[in-house]
């Protein structure tokens, strides 16, 4: 979204006291609107399609299913809408499949606000963010996850792979990250076509998110100029 423009936002918690204190915060800070709030998994979805928000904070357990399960279906249907996490629940696997099925964002309920409002502004920019304390919780799997059967000591992504995904967690454009890495925009979308393939993913969100917890959250740095 433009610099300087209003992030319009829908919230989705269980908790009717939640949503009333979310409201009450994100409507008081310059340059964001909640447009509306809701309970369960079905009105994330039904306001998400009607409202067409920036961005959807949501919670993970919903009374009538899986926050994950709406987080799905809103990519599907609002793909220009962005999906922040913002839960109690900090178990791995809960994490993972958060990320996998393409939130852009991972928070627990014990942020500040002052915290949540820049990650609410990072993630509406185009950012992915991933709690610290998650992504060091999660690292380990991820590790297991995304590497080839029976090489385990093997990266599952060639160099060159590698070398886009710092670009693409910056929300850089195929034609932007070829023009950094000094190749073909067609070189570019067949090296991201197999990493969609190797990491079984479909998201550009997916692969930030990926780089986030296998790079970031490691303290290792990867830059697009490593060889």
């Amino acid at each position: 979204m433009s610099k300087g423009s209003v992030i319009r936002l829908i919230i989705v918690d269980d908790h009717e006291v939640v949503r009333i204190g979310l409201c009450a915060v994100l409507n008081l800070t310059p340059g964001m609107k909640v447009l509306a709030q809701g309970g369960e998994m079905k009105d994330a979805t039904k306001l998400c399609c009607r409202l067409q928000p920036d961005l959807v904070l949501l919670d993970i357990r919903l009374p009538d299913g899986s926050g994950v399960d709406a987080a799905r279906e809103i990519l599907a249907k609002c793909p220009r809408t962005r999906v922040l996490f913002l839960t109690s629940f900090a178990d791995e696997h809960t994490v993972l499949e958060a990320i996998l099925a393409g939130a852009h964002g991972y928070i627990l309920k014990d942020i500040a606000s002052h915290a949540l409002i820049r990650t609410i502004r990072s993630v509406a920019a185009g950012q992915v963010h991933i709690d610290p304390r998650l992504t060091g919780q999660t690292l380990g799997w991820l590790r297991n996850i995304y590497r080839e059967p029976g090489h385990s000591k093997r990266p599952l992504l060639s160099p060159q792979e590698q070398r886009l995904l710092p670009l693409v967690a910056q929300g850089l454009t195929n034609k932007e990250i070829a023009h950094d890495l000094h190749l073909s925009e067609k070189t570019v979308k067949n090296y991201l076509a197999n990493i969609y393939t190797k990491l079984n993913i479909g998201r550009r969100s997916q692969i930030a998110a990926f780089y986030a917890g296998s790079f970031k959250g490691s303290g290792r740095r990867l830059s697009a100029n490593s060889n």
